[in-house]
């Protein structure tokens, strides 16, 4: 797809307008009874234009490759009659720097596919020999993923960059006296940042410690949210953060900035330069930056895409998300993450629980904040730690954030979103 031709094409038909370039390719491998059972490829290029008309935003997308500049304008000028004008609309201006990052990984797509999957079988061999109590391995999936992306508008901004994702993850499951299962991945831009030797064990290790789990009594308790469960708190959470949804009077922090919301142990960093999603520029071409959030438990900013920005006279914190050419950009997280401490928290608890999985997080309120979840993880009693299941942990996630005494130091991102362990008192755990 010719880029810059299509632009030339369509730049002056408009008031204003922003063309989008997307492509990926993608390869996913399989593995099997040690063996690689599966190989998938994919390529997707596209273009997504969006061109304001007398205060009308229109959006359409194309993957014809011979006649892009001809479908995009076709649809847009068919969609032009049904769209309301909304005077917020706009595109940034041209930006004068973005920050220097290092996500594109040229040696690693270079790497030979032997060598990928061997990586691969070998976790799965290493999860399968770690205990004759483990039956099966499934879910065993090595991805790498090239992006490029590239954006152009009629305010001067161009913006272009690459980067490469690869991700392993793996089930195991384990068979006793009861039948368990534990699920986890690892991601990072590089391949050779990946350790499929360390992420089997802490997978077999996980799963084999679930065995013989019991339910607990009903009660309210001190305990810790592992990094995977305090993630999908925070999940919860960051809906509250978006400017649309402050818009939308759909946040519970609503006219607090300034205002002490949650524990002083918690700062809280919206960053584009971390996590899964991290890039050099969002998704209209606002250079990535950290925004603080929360800083020591006081909420300092809402995050801002261009078009809320503008409603509410202030920059955007570039929060402009997109997950492709299909939909335009939505105001959203780009890495939230909780800032870790200094020591430890894991082994300290010597009486509590230890929650480390949810199910059912989508569940939850975003609004409210309310969320009622199934819970695996561990019961301490005297420093012995067994296994429980059949419980449901509830509550609020704006007050239970209020309770957390300490943020352990094993901050670790699962998708856009990161947390290291937290210590919290007043738990409400149901059971038996």
């Amino acid at each position: 797809m010719d880029f810059i031709k299509t632009y030339g094409a369509i730049e002056n038909v408009f008031d204003s307008c922003e063309l989008y370039y997307h492509k990926e390719r993608s390869k996913k491998f399989e593995s099997k009874e040690r063996e690689i059972c599966c190989v998938e490829m994919k390529e997707e290029e596209g273009m997504a234009l969006r061109a304001i008309k007398a205060g009308k935003m229109v959006f359409t997308y194309t993957i014809d490759r011979d006649s892009a500049p001809e479908a995009l304008l076709k649809n847009a000028t068919t969609l032009l009659p049904f769209i309301e004008r909304d005077d917020d609309n706009c595109f940034p201006v041209r930006q004068s720097s973005y920050p220097l990052l290092s996500f594109y990984d040229d040696k690693g797509l270079k790497i030979d596919d032997a060598q990928k999957t061997r990586l691969l079988m070998d976790m799965e061999s290493s999860i399968r020999d770690y205990d004759k109590r483990i039956i099966a391995v499934r879910n065993c999936e090595l991805q790498e993923i090239e992006y490029e992306v590239k954006i152009r508008n009629s305010k001067g901004l161009t913006a272009e960059g690459r980067k490469t994702l690869y991700t392993l993850s793996a089930l195991c499951v384990a068979k006793d006296q009861d039948e368990v299962s534990w699920y986890d991945w690892s991601w990072s831009h590089s391949l050779n940042a990946l350790d499929g030797t360390r992420l089997a064990k802490e997978i077999a290790h996980k799963t084999i410690s679930f065995l013989s789990g019991t339910q607990i009594d009903t009660g309210i308790y001190e305990g810790i949210l592992a990094p995977q469960a305090a993630c999908d708190m925070l999940g919860i959470l960051s809906d509250a953060f978006l400017s649309e949804n402050l818009y939308k009077n759909k946040t519970r922090l609503k006219a607090k900035e300034g205002t002490k919301c949650f524990s002083d142990v918690l700062t809280i960093i919206d960053s584009g330069k971390m996590g899964i999603d991290s890039f050099s520029f969002d998704g209209e071409g606002i250079p990535s930056q950290e925004n603080l959030v929360v800083n020591n438990g006081y909420f300092e900013t809402f995050l801002y895409d261009s078009y809320y920005g503008r409603k509410y006279g202030v920059d955007s914190t570039g929060n402009s998300t997109r997950s492709g050419i299909k939909e335009p950009p939505k105001c959203g997280s780009r890495g939230t993450f909780i800032r870790q401490g200094e020591r430890d928290i894991r082994d300290m608890l010597s009486r509590g629980v230890i929650i480390e999985e949810l199910m059912g997080a989508h569940t939850a309120n975003p609004i409210t904040g309310d969320f009622s979840l199934g819970a695996v993880g561990y019961i301490c009693k005297n420093g012995e730690r067994r296994p429980l299941q059949g419980v449901i942990f509830s509550g609020n996630v704006f007050e239970l954030l209020k309770n957390v005494k300490e943020a352990g130091n094993d901050l670790k991102f699962y998708g856009v979103f990161g947390s290291p362990s937290l210590f919290i008192e007043d738990m409400k755990i149901s059971g038996k």
